[in-house]
């Protein structure tokens, strides 16, 4: 049966990628969790989308460039909801340890945000920190860069990696050449048109599925995954038909 992945947590209804999106993805039963990782300036891991702070928190600049005592100042919820004022962006360990808390054991997918700011040494924190955690939940390290991913997968062969596109043939035709990675993440949109591209692929994980019409198009032709800023309501989609 095609899991419902919680997209930055259940973004449509909580301030994205905050530990109360999380914990809401587990409460609603979500099969997964996405989320963003990049590294402050003092390189800790935190779980944050955009390169820069401007969109979801009440100050600007890089991440990058702010160290994690700076990061932490922040409120990353009040542009959502005033309900959700004074939550902090949280580091990847308190997401694990969220998860742990719950005993989840779901999938967790781990997108390294690499795809603009080359963050050295990124992949290795990332496996170090998972590591250091013991989850009881599956794992998948995903990417937009192709270098992420391959070096992801001389790093470690434990974990699944993916590889994330919006979807075109260089995207495919890359894919096609890397005979260890076998998890495909598009955009939805490509895929409802190219679909039939796409049957070589082990593992397909469309993003962004919000509409009905577009949770329907997964069901359908019975693929992996689908990633949703909506899991209550893909859940039901996917329960009751």
């Amino acid at each position: 049966m095609i899991k419902v992945i919680a997209h930055r947590g259940s973004k449509g209804t909580h301030p994205e990628n905050t530990l109360p999106a999380f914990q809401e993805a587990i409460d609603v039963q979500a099969d997964g969790i996405e989320l963003d990782v990049q590294l402050t300036r003092d390189g800790q891991l935190v779980v944050i989308h955009d390169e820069k702070i401007n969109r979801t928190t009440n100050a600007k600049g890089w991440v990058k460039e702010l160290t994690l005592a700076e990061i932490k100042e922040l409120d990353a919820g009040s542009w959502f909801s005033e309900n959700y004022k004074e939550t902090r962006i949280p580091t990847l360990e308190e997401v694990l340890e969220l998860l742990n808390h719950n005993q989840f054991s779901g999938l967790l997918n781990i997108e390294l945000k690499t795809d603009r700011i080359e963050y050295l040494g990124i992949e290795q924190k990332v496996l170090r920190a998972l590591e250091q955690a013991d989850l009881s939940c599956t794992v998948v390290l995903s990417s937009f860069n192709r270098d992420t991913v391959r070096r992801l997968k001389a790093l470690n062969d434990t974990y699944e990696k993916a590889f994330i596109a919006f979807g075109n043939k260089n995207d495919l035709a890359w894919l096609s050449k890397q005979p260890d990675i076998h998890s495909f993440h598009p955009d939805i949109r490509w895929l409802r048109r190219h679909i039939d591209q796409t049957t070589d692929i082990e593992t397909i994980r469309p993003w962004t599925v919000n509409k009905e019409k577009e949770m329907q198009f997964c069901i359908k032709h019975q693929l992996a995954g689908m990633f949703t800023d909506f899991p209550k309501k893909a859940l039901e989609v996917r329960n009751h038909g």
